[in-house]
């Protein structure tokens, strides 16, 4: 065994284009990427421990810590391959999927389409049951066994390969839901089933049904994909129980993320966010905005005050989905983003991407649209020997060959003025959703750090910095493989909210204390699956607030243990509100939901030292380099990252390359390596 027997902690995050590993062991961190299979994502993930083994010297069974994050569950509904789902529901009420709320995001769409997500389960699949119960949750139609029998068997007959069960009010009273379960598993016990008073016991009949229907299509390509991958693990001689990072940004054994897998969307974009807000308390500062620029997307999210934002809804495919997770705004702009002429010859960027087939036409690999990678190398910023660490090499004559043809002379552009307007337009795009995340949220950005990961975030980190007035920007150490990282510093993590609806005014805090114990009680047993072996669980009250009359919640911290949580948790609403929305009224308000969430904090994962042990000479040289305001190229310094050292300090025009990352510091601009290795951008005084 190559590590005589010491602990290593592996965390593989499976992006569009790469799937990125980070091993950490004694000796150091081994980091790599190899290419994502769309087809199996866990082939990727075989070749990754395959390639630790043959090239680090890192055997399978020395292996005790194993992090995923995975996209299975996102890629399920985008491309919508997920389960052939039935819905039960109360008699009268089945349409409810199909109806929606009446609201349309696309208000001048001469095409109407629908905002709901009725393909999920078509009105055939869509099936009733005879029962009521009422909204304080008392029956008032006692549930009838004969009508559950035959809606059953109506489904079976249409092969249906999972079941949602969303009764009304059964967040109250699950009693029918739990008694729907119990006859489904006696007559088919191998079909997956989802109780909506299970996956979100919340009032709303809508937002309950669309997530519980999602978790339904989802379950079995989860179960089918987690169990692949156990056993994949089992016959490699992993010793590691698999983890996987779940949307809200903390870790579950794969056993309990399948009971709710609706909660594994985007759980790849929240390793990122997680790795940034542990690379950023290293250099002491909480306030930060990650963007994560990968070969498909960008992902954005923002950290105030140490604490990642999470939000209790999100978006997939274009539908709502009320799912807790961290709060990340994604777009189609990437490293791969193809580019491309729309009919008024305006140059566009993405959203279509090159992905890692053929991927960007540097690649060599049968590319013939340019992409932002291929205007990147244009501008001089890659090393085409050295890009992913060598393991690809790219050729600069056929971006260039592109971008001349399908940019440059159609517009009457030079080639370095295209590639630079094809940069110019992915940063404002990126730029927009910096705006989204914070000034939409009543947050300055330029109170902010600018902390890029991903392969290719820290080359567009600082110009985008600059279009938003930011003054500073942290590269972490290994930014390209940070989301692997992330789920490496990630916390194990439970959240179990259920439906409180109550007026303030009425509230008793010892009422809330008891509520919130049988909370504590389900927190506990979903904690007690992960074998914590004596690690310290914290918990943490949170309530769902709105002023009467509203529909819309505002998650607020609830303290129990001062002198008035009720008083408290008033104002701390009516602090979010004003920051939020600009104002708050005063009027009486409401709970809605209250939440509990358990949490056991692991050591984060030691990515200070240099990758495999390597020490190098920081500066390699120099190279023309393009850059926005300039007339011509200019000679950059060209630095090695695993060569620097902390407290050293250089100014722009620089280009630092590294393995998995190029970090651009244009003029005008300075570097100082801080602690943690971190490197410290900031804007020079004039």
């Amino acid at each position: 065994m190559a590590t005589d027997g010491r602990e290593v902690s592996l965390g593989i995050d499976i992006g569009g284009t790469f799937t990125d590993i980070v091993c950490v062991t004694d000796d150091g961190p081994k980091i790599f990427k190899v290419p994502s299979t769309r087809s199996n994502p866990s082939i990727a993930v075989r070749n990754a421990i395959a390639q630790l083994q043959d090239e680090h010297g890192v055997a399978p069974d020395s292996i005790t810590r194993f992090a995923h994050g995975t996209t299975v569950a996102t890629n399920a509904v985008l491309e919508r391959k997920g389960a052939r789902i039935g819905i039960i529901a109360t008699r009268g009420f089945k349409d409810v999927l199909e109806i929606g709320r009446q609201m349309r995001r696309e208000m001048y769409d001469l095409k109407l389409r629908s905002q709901t997500p009725a393909w999920l389960a078509p009105g055939a699949r869509r099936v009733e049951v005879d029962e009521r119960v009422s909204a304080d949750g008392s029956v008032v139609t006692a549930l009838s066994m004969d009508s559950v029998r035959l809606a059953v068997d109506e489904l079976l007959e249409q092969k249906v390969e999972a079941i949602a069960v969303t009764l009304l009010f059964s967040f109250l009273n699950p009693a029918h839901e739990r008694a729907i379960a119990a006859y489904i598993a006696e007559v088919a016990p191998d079909l997956p089933v989802s109780l909506s008073s299970e996956v979100d016991p919340a009032f709303r009949e809508y937002e309950r049904t669309v997530v519980t229907a999602f978790d339904s299509y989802v379950k079995p390509v989860v179960d089918r994909y987690l169990r692949e991958m156990e056993e994949s693990l089992a016959a490699s001689g992993m010793p590691a129980p698999l983890q996987i990072m779940q949307s809200r940004g903390g870790l579950a054994i794969s056993s309990v993320a399948r009971l709710r897998p609706v909660r594994l969307f985007l759980s790849g974009p929240a390793g990122g966010v997680i790795g940034g807000l542990s690379e950023s308390a290293q250099a002491g500062i909480d306030k930060i905005i990650t963007i994560d620029v990968g070969g498909t997307s960008s992902d954005i999210a923002l950290v105030d005050g140490g604490e990642a934002l999470v939000r209790s809804e999100t978006s997939i495919a274009g539908y709502s989905v009320r799912v807790p997770m961290v709060d990340i705004e994604t777009l189609g702009a990437g490293g791969g983003s193809l580019v491309w002429l729309d009919s008024a010859k305006g140059m566009r960027v993405g959203p279509e991407s090159a992905g890692a087939e053929p991927g960007p036409v540097c690649y060599g690999r049968g590319g013939t649209q340019p992409t932002v990678t291929d205007a990147s190398i244009v501008l001089g910023y890659l090393d085409p020997g050295y890009f992913a660490g060598g393991t690809l090499r790219l050729d600069p004559a056929l971006a260039e060959d592109a971008i001349r043809r399908e940019v440059a002379e159609p517009m009457g552009f030079s080639v370095p003025e295209a590639a630079l307007g094809i940069h110019r337009i992915a940063n404002a795009q990126m730029a927009e959703g910096i705006r989204l995340v914070s000034l939409n949220r009543g947050l300055d950005p330029r109170e902010f750090v600018l902390v890029p990961l991903g392969g290719a975030g820290a080359l567009h980190a600082v110009p985008l910095a600059e279009e938003l007035g930011i003054r500073r920007v942290l590269v972490p150490r290994y930014p390209g493989v940070l989301s692997a990282a992330g789920l490496l510093a990630a916390p194990i993590e439970h959240e179990v909210a259920a439906a409180y609806p109550m007026p303030l005014n009425d509230a008793i805090t010892d009422n809330l204390a008891e509520f919130l114990s049988t909370l504590d009680a389900q927190a506990g047993d979903l904690m007690a699956a992960e074998n914590l072996s004596g690690l310290k669980v914290e918990s943490r009250y949170s309530a769902d607030v709105c002023y009467m009359g509203q529909s819309s919640t505002l998650e607020v911290v609830l303290d129990l243990s001062g002198a008035d949580p009720i008083k408290a948790l008033y104002t701390r609403f009516e602090e979010t509100h004003r920051r939020i929305f600009g104002h708050a009224t005063g009027a009486p308000a409401k709970i809605v939901n209250l939440r509990t969430v358990h949490r056991a904090q692991l050591a984060p994962p030691n990515l200070t030292a240099r990758v495999n042990g390597a020490a190098k000479q920081a500066h390699k040289g120099s190279r023309l380099a393009w850059f926005e305001g300039l007339s011509s190229a200019v000679e950059t310094a060209v630095y090695d990252r695993d060569g620097l050292t902390s407290g050293e300090r250089f100014e722009g025009p620089a280009i630092v390359e590294q393995s998995d990352t190029t970090t651009l510091v244009p003029p005008g601009w300075q570097a100082l390596v801080v602690e943690g290795n971190s490197l410290l951008i900031e804007r020079k005084e004039q």
